[in-house]
């Protein structure tokens, strides 16, 4: 080792023994020793005592020293004990004895789903209770009164603040209430509390959830996850749904609104109608990424407690139904809470401030970090205490269209996927692919903002809704429209916060009159930068929602500037990055450490990037793809493409031409080699692909638009600049001529195939894949499509189409690949592929005698006749003895060359090959 390397070498040395230090000291402490047990537990079913007792099924976790205060864990919707089991242990080894269990309906327990009737879930609750006043591991306040708290998440939630509103004997010392709802029926069916008349005598809707707008994309998530699992004996088609539940979910989900017998019920099943009976100290969290229920929810509840002089915390976290669960924190929140309330003294006063939190830029261990905002009371989501700061748009009045049917709609949020398959990231992923049809939306915005601002509550502001000049007959003025607010950035691009969306309703007066009306928009949280702008959009059709099916035409106006909620408090903390200085040091000299092995492995590895490919559009060298239990896809398969080829990829079905495609793609991962696009290897999410341009059968696009407006609204959900999309070259090259202002809906299938292959080539990309894009054309339309597809070669650009029209492979591409069986059976120019082999054909005047003589050749087969046409397989004999043979016999021949035919070679090719492993 030289002296030059000895000086690395100890710095690494150190740079690990820092990091092996901090770990040791930062490690976690030992976990205390818990225990449970699995119980069955018989409630009374309901009101009627004489009924037979249903079982609740449940585990009971018991803390390390007893006896112990104890927590009740009450499920969400759908949701199992099983599901509870990390909140469960992490309060039990905080010294809690609790109580995690499912709810009627749901996993074991028996019973019908009741939607958290006061009859039945909250009185099973109830029961539950007593059943903690028999255990010796309990702590007792009195006789048959243990000390306890409840808490839940969403359903479980409003049950837990449901029980302690029915709490008669007052037994539940306190309540954690996490992401859920205060009135069901105005969560699931928002109504005119977003919005009034200025003046006030005409109500703009009316109050409750019979003029509410129906949540129909989150209410069939949650109930119909609970119409299916009939079980054995189950007397309709509800599933586990109680029969009047079942009866008022089947009006409201077919018809769009609800009426009074089921607005009754949902306010029945709610805290709102139990809330003045709640004396118990209360947390509630709720998520500021939540379509469900948003913060207006946990704001009504916090109102209403208010009134009752009882102890209240309100806390903002970044997650909900759409942005993820409660993490850490909030699990650590909760548990203090129950620690100052259950153990008397023994824990720190929580206090009964207001919290939220802000995401940060910066990304440490794996998360953004946060920033927690601390005020010593909570404003209210639209209170006058909470400062406001006016923001001007500008815009012109605008018509918007209600189409007949409500579809299609635009696109705001991704309900009920945040957490269920994206990991909580579905609403961030929305909230950037948020879809305003055009016509349907009227946009304001305002000038860059000139420092930075933070909204955090409901933004105000007062729109004028009118009719049309001409009014469609019929019309009654009811009117649905739906707010949001964007945070656009310099470049364009537009960001949904929340995936938030406030719909409101206006009943039009029947006189053509407009009305002025005060909107509140869904809260929020969003730090928005200097320089980025703030968009109003109001729309009328939203997928989530049950939308107007009724056609009609508004127009909307501007009539006051944004109002923009913000919250004065201080930085309490943050998270993401741990503090204390030796921590602060360890992270630095970590990131270092972990900079320079990065920056080896570049060097060593080149980055991922061949230089000498930078200018190759595809290499693909070794792609194999293979799944267990099934025949290997594509095996060891290697062809190259160059820039201005038109390749054509060939085989019969099961080739492997849509694995080899979907790999390209990064759709699908490679068992092993690789594909690389202009030198970079290609994987799910690599930047090179934004120079790949694609169509796969069966494009759709939305009939009631242009060509040039379903282009225009596809690139804009791509958040690039207009600029970059090269939408006049995109349709010059497809030629679809004056075609592109009309609507798409009365395109012929040709017409939609070339607006496809023009929507790929936006952007103008370097690659562009095709799969089958002469699929159902007539011959014309194929001519047309060839000629597309050799002038965008043509400019440059390298086009790769999977087909199994040989002829037009023939005639369109330049290069062609065949695969079978996964393997690659050839690969190079069309001309040099069907030139392959000894096939020949001979112009000769006498066809019959000509077609004797090739025959009697050595090693020669196939011969046949076509016209003055004679086509023989010459195997091993040269074309030149052919004709000699030919000459000598006295027959002219006036032309003698290969047989010119793709699907002859390709055959021979593809059985050559058909006795190979």
């Amino acid at each position: 080792m030289t002296s030059r390397t000895w000086p690395a070498v100890g710095l690494v040395v150190l740079l690990l023994l820092a990091v092996a230090g901090v770990l040791w000291m930062t490690r976690p402490a030992p976990q205390p020793s818990i225990s449970s047990r699995d119980v069955l537990i018989d409630v009374v079913d309901g009101p009627d005592d004489a009924k037979q007792p249903i079982q609740l099924d449940a585990t009971f976790y018991v803390p390390e020293t007893t006896p112990a205060p104890a927590v009740i864990v009450s499920p969400g919707f759908g949701q199992t004990k099983a599901d509870l089991a990390d909140d469960a242990t992490d309060l039990a080894r905080r010294g809690f004895a609790v109580l995690a269990y499912s709810a009627r309906g749901f996993g074991r327990s028996t019973g019908q789903i009741e939607l958290n009737s006061p009859d039945y879930e909250v009185r099973d609750a109830d029961q539950l209770v007593g059943w903690l006043s028999r255990q010796p591991e309990v702590v007792q306040d009195k006789q048959d009164d243990p000390r306890v708290g409840v808490m839940g998440g969403s359903y479980g939630g409003a049950l837990a603040l449901m029980l302690a509103g029915l709490d008669k004997d007052k037994r539940v010392d306190a309540v954690a209430s996490l992401i859920t709802y205060n009135d069901l029926s105005k969560a699931l069916l928002p109504d005119a509390a977003t919005a009034a008349p200025i003046d006030g005598s005409t109500p703009a809707a009316g109050v409750g959830g019979d003029d509410g707008v129906f949540k129909k994309t989150w209410a069939g998530n949650l109930f119909g996850s609970a119409m299916t699992g009939i079980r054995p004996g189950a007397a309709s088609s509800c599933g586990r749904f109680a029969p009047d539940v079942c009866a008022a979910y089947t009006r409201v989900a077919t018809t769009g609104r609800a009426d009074q017998a089921t607005i009754d019920l949902l306010r029945r099943n709610s805290p709102v109608s139990v809330a003045d009976g709640i004396s118990a100290p209360t947390l509630l969290v709720q998520g500021e990424q939540d379509t469900l229920f948003g913060l207006d929810q946990a704001d009504a509840t916090a109102r209403q407690l208010a009134k009752n002089n009882v102890p209240v915390k309100v806390s903002w976290y970044p997650g909900g139904h759409d942005g993820g669960a409660p993490g850490d924190d909030v699990r650590a929140e909760v548990a203090d809470w129950f620690a100052f309330y259950l153990k008397h003294g023994n824990a720190p006063d929580p206090g009964t401030g207001f919290s939220y939190d802000v995401q940060g830029t910066i990304r440490a261990r794996g998360a953004p970090t946060l920033r927690t905002i601390a005020a010593p009371d909570y404003p209210g989501l639209r209170n006058d205490p909470t400062a406001r700061q006016k923001v001007l748009l500008t815009g012109p009045q605008q018509p918007v269209i209600t189409p007949p049917g409500g579809s299609p709609a635009s696109v705001s949020s991704l309900p009920g996927v945040g957490t269920a398959l994206l990991g909580g990231s579905a609403a961030g992923l929305a909230g950037g692919l948020a879809v305003d049809l055009p016509g349907q939306s009227a946009v304001f915005t305002s000038e860059p903002l000139g420092s930075p601002l933070t909204i955090a509550g409901s933004t105000l502001t007062t729109l004028r809704i009118g009719r049309a000049p001409v009014p469609a007959e019929g019309d009654s003025g009811d009117t649905v429209l739906f707010a949001k607010l964007y945070d656009v950035g310099p470049d364009g691009r537009r960001t949904l916060p929340g995936s938030a969306v406030a719909p409101f309703r206006v009943q039009l007066p029947a006189d053509g009159s407009s009305v002025d009306v005060n909107v509140s928009l869904a809260g929020i949280v969003r730090p928005v930068a200097a320089g980025h702008r703030l968009q109003l959009v109001v729309t009328t059709t939203d997928q989530a929602y049950a939308n107007q099916t009724a056609p009609s035409v508004r127009t909307v106006t501007l009539a006051g500037p944004l109002r923009v909620p913000v919250v004065n408090g201080a930085s309490a903390s943050g998270s993401g990055i741990p503090a204390g200085p030796v921590i602060g040091i360890a992270v630095i000299l970590g990131l270092g450490l972990l900079a320079a092995l990065v920056a080896a492995l570049r060097r060593r590895g080149g980055g991922d990037v061949d230089p000498d490919l930078v200018d190759v559009p595809m290499v693909i060298t070794g792609l194999t793809k293979s799944y267990p239990g099934r025949l290997t896809a594509v095996k060891d398969l290697s062809f190259r493409v160059e820039k201005g080829q038109v390749l054509g990829l060939l085989g019969p079905n099961g080739a492997g031409k849509t694995t080899t495609l979907r790999m390209l793609m990064g759709l699908v991962r490679p068992t092993a080699g690789e594909i690389r696009v202009f030198g970079h290897r290609v994987h799910a999410g690599a930047p090179v692909l934004s120079r790949i341009g694609s169509f796969v059968e069966g494009a759709g696009f939305l009939p009631h638009l242009s060509g040039t407006a379903n282009l225009r609204l596809y690139w804009a959900a791509t958040g690039r600049p207009p600029a970059e999309a090269h939408l006049e070259q995109a349709l010059e090259i497809a030629g679809l001529g004056d075609a592109v202002r009309r609507r798409v809906g009365t395109y012929s299938q040709g017409m939609r195939q070339r607006l496809a292959i023009a929507q790929a080539m936006l952007g103008l990309p370097d690659l562009l894949v095709l799969d089958e894009p002469t699929n159902g054309l007539d011959p014309p339309q194929i001519h047309q499509m060839r000629d597309v597809l050799k002038r965008y070669a043509a400019t440059g650009r390298t086009v790769v189409v999977s087909s199994h029209l040989l002829s037009e492979v023939e005639q369109s591409c330049s290069h062609v690949v065949v695969m079978h069986r996964g393997r690659l059976v050839a690969a190079g120019d069309v001309d040099d592929i069907v030139a392959g082999g000894g096939e020949a054909t001979f112009r000769v005047d006498r066809v019959t005698d000509a077609a004797r003589v090739l025959r009697d050749l050595n090693g020669t087969s196939s011969v046949t006749a076509d016209g003055q046409l004679v086509h023989a397989d010459l195997g091993t004999t040269a074309r030149s003895a052919a004709v000699d043979a030919l000459v000598r016999a006295g027959i002219a021949v006036e032309q003698a060359g290969p047989r010119r035919r793709l699907e002859d070679a390709f055959l021979r090719l593809v059985e050559n090959e058909q006795g190979q492993p």
